[in-house]
């Protein structure tokens, strides 16, 4: 076995266009054990969002290895580093075991029932006075299971009725859905993993899959290694492993993605490498889409962008003469300006090129999280259930039946309440309860000096449901231990649109419990009844509530009624809709030119790109689309923090290859933390220079909001420009040491977002460096 941490995407297994990816199974096990030593338990990949199938080594009652399943139809047996080692955090000494409540400033240890009375009591309270579900929130996560989603959206929704429902997948993947919903109708990818094996070029925009989802960029490299390679551009202020592969690297200034994508469709439009017929019959918005892009001459675009022209020109051209298209889309341009303009326009480009719904020609908006995908589907990000659309009263009116409720208490009346304002309302005083799952916003959040104050407001009560007693979980008033992967049963679904089953294989620690019992729990206790007076939540396990999922999702477009966990027991990996009529799947969608635009259908009527306004029913039907994609159109605008003579460098946020989100779980992972054990600022070597500084030299980098210190590294970060990992907090450093020494790049991000995914721009922040002589850069 090669070192993955040296090594993390091993040895190639070249093939050619048309070919079967070959197998290649990765394997370890704690030493002393070998196969014969341990029965091996179903799962999938939970620390990215590739949805890779893997299998759990089990001896002793506890998790002792991992391998990759070979049958699987995402990695074909392959393991990426951080889930090949993980598996190891489960183990750790420091997981929560009893519930801990807030007594006298101090969290202490207490049994279920204190804990649970707690927050039943404060939910009651506020449920009583008037307008009362609105004064409740939950914040979650992109890593619990399907059903746990849906226990939680039916519980907040019908129950609770409260519009304040969202995620940490709105730091992440909001913009993914944002631009799938404003191009085609509805969330949903519309290629396939499979698609890399049939193309002739592959784009990545802003999408460093080398360190983000390692195992498909091991699909990449082997088919650039097999005998028909494909062509690759890619999109990035850094030389990032991927760029560095890549046959054209288009290194834009932050912010500016925009100029680009109208760029490149100038050069499309002008040379004539577009689809006409696929264009007239298939999509609305042409001739507006070229009066907008008309200006935009890559000369133009590239001194916006600050890169050669001819680079666009060369980029364009094989993007424009290919004949198999595989597009990908990640955090470069859903953290940036303009973000949902910008997506957008990838998808314009495969529908100017009529490159959808056939083998080698597909998009693919990425996720960052292994269950993303599942908040958007159930609506635990604030969406309707099944891509439901929230301004569409028969949708509502489906809900409302399905769960037997009245039509009212399901919140409608206006757009869901995105992250961003659910912590402004926390910060205003208005969500008095606030339930944060799985995740870590004191550590994940932009501000955080802010983050920070308005968590610990004695009139914020604050529940945290999580493995270990994070940075979030030590400022709440209620922290309840949650089992964690591997301890648990459930399904979970990847960025093409992959269903695998994750089995329990081993019993959670101490009294902790499955989140899906927690919200179970609640439920009960809160006593929620439907309008015939009988339980609202009616399933009592995982498998029951798959179930009732697959009722909400039926005749909807992310379609689960032809699964079952009895099938995810007997296939590696099923993409949606799966139904009676498709009941293996189904690989691509739109293979037909339909999309899921009609008014009955389509999850959103649209908004404004630059705005963010919502565009009204009547508005929409007026369009006229009749299952037609949308070519949307927008201008460049610049970015609202530039660098200026006070900051005059730009900051870009990012990850780590060895980590995952917070480090919650990966940095109590020996190989992983090793690799990977401190934060540090990417400078180039001529910014660098400018501040007399070195490699390893300390520096001091500063924003309007907050400051970090860390360690330079000489990198290939463009000049002008700086890069900062996000997964560094505080939790396993000695106060002493992390006093007046803050780490985490969201000291330095701004509060501002994308007007139509309400996405932060993680990407665009101004920035300076005070070397340790004071000078600064």
């Amino acid at each position: 076995m090669f070192d993955r941490i040296a090594d993390p995407w091993g040895a190639r297994t070249p093939y050619r266009a048309g070919e079967a990816w070959p197998v290649r199974v990765d394997h370890h096990l704690e030493a002393g054990y070998d196969d014969a030593d341990v029965d091996w338990s179903r799962t999938a990949a939970v620390l990215h969002s590739n949805g890779d199938g893997l299998d759990l080594a089990v001896a002793d009652g506890r998790l002792v290895g991992v391998r990759g399943r070979a049958d699987d139809r995402v990695n074909r047996g392959r393991v990426d580093p951080k889930d090949l080692y993980g598996w190891q955090a489960n183990a750790s000494p420091d997981r929560l075991r009893r519930p801990l409540v807030r007594d006298h400033g101090e969290l202490v240890e207490t049994d279920w029932d204190t804990a649970m009375a707690r927050v039943v009591e404060h939910s009651r309270r506020l449920l009583a006075e008037p307008g009362g579900s609105g004064r409740i929130g939950f914040y979650t996560t992109g890593q619990m299971f399907l059903e746990e989603y849906y226990t939680l959206a039916v519980i907040a929704k019908a129950g609770i009725g409260t519009p304040h429902t969202d995620g940490n997948t709105r730091l992440c993947t909001a913009t993914a859905a944002a631009s799938l919903k404003a191009s085609f109708g509805s969330d949903g990818q519309p290629g396939s993993y499979a698609d890399l094996d049939h193309c002739d070029a592959i784009a990545l925009y802003g999408h460093n899959v080398a360190d983000t989802q390692a195992v498909l960029w091991m699909r990449m490299l082997d088919r650039r290694h097999g005998a028909d390679p494909p062509a690759m551009v890619a999109v990035d202020p850094r030389a990032t492993p991927v760029a560095r592969e890549a046959d054209v690297h288009v290194a834009v200034r932050n912010g500016t993605n925009q100029a680009l994508m109208n760029a490149l469709q100038h050069v499309l439009i002008t040379e004539g490498w577009i689809d006409h017929d696929y264009v007239e019959r298939h999509t609305i918005g042409f001739s507006e889409l070229s009066r907008t892009v008309e200006p935009w001459t890559p000369e133009r675009a590239a001194r916006v962008c600050d890169v050669d022209p001819g680079r666009i020109r060369a980029a364009a051209e094989i993007i424009g003469t290919s004949e198999r298209l595989v597009s990908t889309v990640l955090q470069g341009f859903y953290q940036s300006h303009q973000a949902t303009a910008a997506s957008c326009q990838v998808n314009n480009l495969h529908l100017l090129r009529g490159m959808l719904g056939r083998p080698g020609a597909g998009v693919l908006q990425m996720n960052g999280q292994p269950t993303a995908q599942n908040t958007r589907e159930t609506g635990a990000d604030g969406d309707l259930p099944g891509f439901r659309n929230w301004a569409n009263r028969d949708h509502v009116a489906e809900l409302a039946e399905l769960w037997n409720v009245d039509v009212e208490t399901i919140p409608h009346w206006a757009e869901p309440t995105h992250a961003m304002q659910i912590f402004r309302y926390a910060e205003q005083g208005s969500i008095e309860l606030l339930w944060i799952c799985a995740t870590n916003p004191a550590v994940s959040m932009p501000d955080l000096p802010r983050i920070r104050a308005l968590l610990q407001r004695p009139e914020l009560f604050v529940v945290v449901q999580d493995m270990f007693l994070t940075e979030t979980a030590r400022l709440a008033d209620v922290v309840l231990p949650a089992a964690g992967w591997g301890e648990k049963l459930g399904t979970f679904t990847n960025a093409d649109r992959t269903v695998h089953l994750s089995e329990r294989a081993i019993e959670p620690p101490g009294e902790a419990r499955a989140d899906l019992d927690i919200f179970l729990d609640y439920a009960h206790r809160m006593d929620f009844r439907d309008r015939d007076g009988e339980p609202l939540v009616k399933w009592r396990d995982a498998e029951a509530a798959f179930e009732a999922w697959k009722e909400c999702s039926r005749s909807r477009p992310c379609d689960y009624t032809g699964l079952s966990y009895a099938l995810l027991r007997e296939r590696s990996g099923i993409q949606w809709p799966c139904t009676t009529d498709a009941p293996d799947g189904t690989e691509r969608l739109y293979t037909d030119g339909r999309f899921n635009t009609d008014p009955d259908v389509c999850e959103s009527f649209g908004h404004d790109l630059a705005t963010g306004a919502s565009q009204g029913e009547e508005t929409y039907r007026a369009k006229e689309p009749d299952g037609r994609a949308f070519l949307h159109a927008a201008d460049f605008e610049p970015a609202p923090e530039t660098p200026d003579s006070e900051y005059p460098l730009l900051l870009t946020t990012g990850r780590s290859l060895y980590q995952f989100h917070t480090r919650t779980k990966t940095a109590r992972v020996p190989e992983l933390d090793d690799a990977a054990p401190d934060v540090w600022i990417e400078v180039h070597p001529d910014d660098a220079a400018a501040l007399g500084v070195g490699a390893d030299d300390e520096v001091r980098v500063e924003s309007r909001r907050g400051s970090i210190t860390t360690p330079v590294r000489l990198g290939t970060v463009r000049r002008g420009v700086v890069f900062v990992p996000f997964h560094y907090g505080d939790w396993d450093r000695d106060d002493a040491v992390s006093a007046g020494r803050p780490r985490a790049a969201n000291e330095l991000t701004e509060t501002v977002w994308d007007p139509v995914s309400k996405q932060p721009m993680f990407k665009v922040a101004a920035v300076r460096l005070t070397s340790c002589d004071g000078e600064v850069a």
